[in-house]
């Protein structure tokens, strides 16, 4: 059982090695997308600076927090999209027949088709979240709870992702919702959490995990609690165990598109 599991962790590990390096060919090309990335993002201080001169905090929310929010969300959907970009095209490959050419690999099939593909410019994502904290993080030791909420984040994220991309294999066009779900995750992640009241702050808590993503373990960070960094923990864990249920539930109903389709 544990060689079978190291076997697959390994086999995974150099499907994502390999996609990483089929992006390198080409250096100017990988160090440009990674750099236009990170100044892309860096832009966005330039707005929050200003918002800060005309008030002194926003939703609770100081500069650093903000900070330390944007780098959290830039860090964790960066290391999502290096390691799982395959999982929000999960709707293209069922509606089109192209999860085939996984069905026949002797690799488990979830893992195969999530570390196929990876996104080159998230990684300007991920340092810039790095860079970020390492500037407007309270302290070097918290830097370590960054990292920790970086990977919880990432694994809410992608299981999301997973979760709304898996319901495309039941209902029509499910594909926009999936997308539009995800796309809301992500953008809410970018704002003070304590901007948001009664319904929406409830939404973004228990129906789009956000809260759970972004707002808790940035409290966390700022305010150390042990109880409430499990809590993220068992949500991450209870969510990614679900989404997989739903994505070989799904699978039981998928209609091959006979595609000769090979994967190398």
């Amino acid at each position: 059982m544990l060689t079978a599991v190291k076997n697959q962790v390994r086999v995974c590990a150099l499907s994502i090695k390999y996609n990483i390096m089929r992006e390198m060919l080409n250096k100017v090309t990988f160090l440009t997308n990674i750099l236009f990335m990170m100044l892309n993002n860096a832009s966005f201080i330039i707005q929050w600076l200003i918002l800060f001169r005309l008030k002194e905090n926003i939703g609770g929310y100081t500069m650093k927090e903000v900070m330390i929010l944007w780098g959290l969300a830039a860090s964790s959907f960066g290391l999502s999209q290096i390691l799982f970009a395959r999982v929000f095209s999960l709707p293209e490959l069922i509606i089109n027949g192209k999860l085939d050419s996984y069905l026949v690999q002797p690799k488990n099939v979830l893992l195969s088709m999530m570390t196929s593909a990876t996104n080159v410019s998230s990684i300007g994502d991920f340092l810039y979240g790095l860079v970020i904290y390492c500037i407007f993080g309270p302290s070097v030791s918290g830097f370590f709870l960054f990292l920790f909420f970086t990977i919880t984040s990432a694994v809410i994220l992608t299981a999301f992702a997973l979760l709304m991309g898996s319901l495309t294999f039941w209902f029509v066009r499910a594909d926009l919702f999936a997308g539009n779900m995800t796309n809301i995750l992500v953008t809410f992640s970018t704002y003070p959490g304590g901007i948001f009241k009664g319904t929406v702050k409830f939404l973004l808590y228990l129906i789009i995990p956000v809260g759970m993503t972004i707002y808790l373990p940035v409290d966390i960070m700022v305010n150390f609690n042990i109880y409430r960094l499990l809590i993220v923990l068992a949500y991450a864990v209870l969510l990614s165990a679900a989404a997989a249920f739903v994505f070989y539930r799904g699978l039981k109903s998928y209609s091959s598109s006979n595609l000769m389709e090979a994967r190398m």
